[in-house]
């Protein structure tokens, strides 16, 4: 009977004691509880059904690639390059089975083998060229992201519609990237826990010498390690180019950061011998429940960086105090429970500090009558797009409106998971930006099936249909920056045009406009045409390079202001005096420049405008009044003449 008892006692206790253990020894784990019970009780559009599919459909890429970098981390090794080689196999993928003519099954295969190609020169050039890995991939990283744009040509390739429909629902309900991805941990977990490669990793990663002198042939399993790896990157590749329906160029830019983090959040060691794929999907899990969290609660995105590097570093000190718990108990700790009590501990300080800071930083909701909006811009790192966002958010003060902004930096597939997150939580209106018009149209016709009126703002949406369309006309503004210059140079000379980001739909624009100007003026001779990502500092560094080259170039057409402050600076005396220079926006800097006399003009857009004409038209659709197809803001040259006059 006593036995009895003592059995029922301890049964009684195992369920509690098991999830202590399991919380004890799985310190993502327990971040990512806390994490979910706090924006739980700060949002109350957090914890529904549609918002936790899009955090496992927003968390699927970065899953899957983290599947495959858990097997270099886990063999003391690092793969810098996977978000380029997931945006190569797209590439390879798109062009073969559209332009090329190659059946869409081979053209699978073919992105597949491009993936293990790139592993396997990764896998080469560590275990046989003795590159140091970092410095390995970095290199493939660059080749894979500068061969994804020859083949490309700078432009978004449509995907196949056979292949799209991995980006699609099963069932209308079911995500197909939810599933991919879960069949890839799951192949990631049997790998790592039941193959002998598996077991080779966590050898190599352990003592890559004590491996070899018992017979493991290192240099073998190191290829096949990184052609794991590329595979994985390749199918993390096919299914975000399948969710934005275009291969595009610069897909997954950052994202090898990503992987990389979840990995390690995960519980995995940077010097090998330990990780798993089950905590791998938790690192990825807590990256995609904060960005879909802070995304809710409205928290400015320039705080969103920081609150997120902060969480990533409490959750990995979390799990390392439970790792030195479990070999080096604190004094006084008492043993087990003085080490639970220590990790609970410490979870507690991890929940009051995500809560206090969120809490701090969450702007709230207006009012519940006030509508509510949200604005997801392609960048904030750029003044033009800063100043659509303050017109924007003067128009919504105005007009009652609560509005949240976003940032997508750039990235395409960062841009889809915020619309994803303004649908799924039932906005009133939403008003885009697009990072790029083509990746943009699978997001825009989820809101319009939800009936949620969409205005695109500076850029247009492809194969999508908008409320309005509100910009200026990249194409007219890139002619009479071509006339300006022409003219300047009274018809002849020496120019070199510096782009935009490949890719997006202002950076193509733009550059047609050039070339249509260009052509009314025979005596321009164009040296050079290169890229500078719409970035200062790539503006100067790309024309400090040009001029090595062209010593005798007269003339400088710029995509934007950032860009030609740019090669002001690299032009230094010269510039305004024995060469002109000509931006496009008509920021504040880029003004000031020209009101200098560095600047000769700037074809000037009017930002704050288009942000408030964007908010009055949401509006105007969400209460049912007409708005015209596409509202054009105009554009004018600026010169030292007349900017003394122009507002903006």
């Amino acid at each position: 009977m006593a036995t009895d008892t003592l059995k029922s006692t301890t049964g009684a206790k195992g369920a509690p004691g098991g999830l202590r253990r399991l919380l004890l020894d799985n310190g993502a784990l327990t971040a990512l509880i806390v994490l979910v019970v706090a924006l739980s009780a700060l949002s109350g559009d957090f914890l529904t059904t549609d918002n936790l599919l899009n955090i496992g459909v927003q968390a699927a890429v970065t899953a899957i690639l983290a599947f495959g970098v858990t097997f270099v981390i886990v063999s003391a090794g690092i793969d810098l390059s996977v978000g380029s080689v997931a945006a190569l196999t797209s590439t390879v993928l798109a062009w073969s089975a559209t332009q090329s003519g190659i059946p869409v099954v081979l053209a699978v295969v073919l992105g597949l083998g491009t993936g293990v190609a790139a592993g396997l020169v990764n896998g080469f050039l560590i275990a046989y060229g003795k590159l140091p890995p970092f410095i390995a991939t970095l290199a493939m990283l660059s080749v894979a992201r500068g061969l994804s744009l020859v083949i490309s040509g700078g432009v978004p390739i449509p995907f196949p519609d056979s292949v799209s429909h991995l980006g699609d629902n099963l069932g209308g309900r079911l995500p197909v990237p939810v599933l991919v991805m879960v069949v890839m941990g799951l192949l990631a977990a049997l790998i790592l826990g039941r193959t002998y490669i598996g077991r080779s990793m966590y050898a190599i990663g352990g003592n890559e010498e004590a491996a070899r002198l018992s017979g493991l042939r290192v240099k073998r399993q190191k290829l096949a390690v990184y052609a794991l790896s590329g595979v994985f990157a390749a199918v993390a590749g096919i299914v975000l180019a399948a969710r934005l329906g275009s291969a595009q160029p610069q897909a997954a830019d950052g994202y090898e950061l990503d992987a990389i983090a979840a990995v390690v959040i995960g519980g995995a060691s940077l010097a090998g011998g330990t990780g798993k794929a089950s905590g791998t999907f938790v690192g990825a899990l807590i990256l995609a429940v904060l960005r879909n969290g802070l995304n809710l609660l409205n928290v400015s995105a320039f705080w969103q960086q920081v609150v997120i590097g902060v969480v990533i570093a409490l959750a990995v000190l979390l799990d390392a105090v439970r790792r030195k718990a479990g070999t080096s108990p604190v004094p006084g700790a008492g043993g087990p429970r003085g080490r639970q009590a220590a990790t609970y501990g410490l979870a507690a300080v991890v929940t009051v500090a995500i809560v206090g800071a969120t809490s701090f930083l969450h702007s709230g909701s207006s009012a519940a009558a006030n509508p509510r909006m949200g604005l997801s811009l392609s960048t904030l790192n750029n003044p033009f797009f800063v100043q659509i966002r303050s017109g924007a958010q003067a128009e919504a003060r105005k007009r009652g409106i609560d509005l949240t902004v976003t940032d997508a930096q750039n990235d395409a597939s960062q841009q889809a998971n915020q619309l994803q997150n303004f649908t799924g939580s039932g906005y009133d209106a939403i008003v885009v930006n697009p990072v790029d018009s083509d990746a943009a149209a699978n997001s825009v016709k989820a809101a319009d099936r939800a009936k949620i009126p969409v205005i695109a703002v500076d850029r247009g949406v492809n194969k999508a249909s908008v409320a309005a369309l509100v910009a200026s006309d990249n194409v007219a503004g890139g002619e009479l920056a071509a006339k300006s210059i022409a003219e300047k140079l009274g018809g002849k000379g020496k120019i070199v045009v510096l782009q935009g980001q490949p890719g997006t739909s202002a950076a193509r624009e733009r550059a047609q406009g050039f070339a249509q100007g260009l052509k009314n003026y025979p005596g321009i001779k164009v040296l050079a045409q290169q890229p500078a990502d719409f970035d200062r500092a790539k503006g100067l560094d790309v024309m400090s390079n040009l001029l090595q080259a062209h010593p005798d170039v007269q003339g400088v057409i710029a995509a934007n202001d950032e860009m030609a402050l740019g090669a002001v600076k690299a032009l230094g005396a010269k510039a305004g005096k024995s060469v002109q220079v000509v931006g496009f926006d008509g920021t504040p800097d880029g003004l000031r420049a020209v009101k200098d006399g560095t600047l000769y003009a700037s074809v000037a857009q009017q930002p704050t405008q288009l942000g408030r004409i964007a908010v009055d038209n949401a509006l105007k659709a969400l209460h049912g009044g007409k708005t015209a197809p596409t509202v054009k803001v105009p554009v004018k040259v600026v010169t030292r003449e007349n900017v003394a006059g122009f507002t903006g």
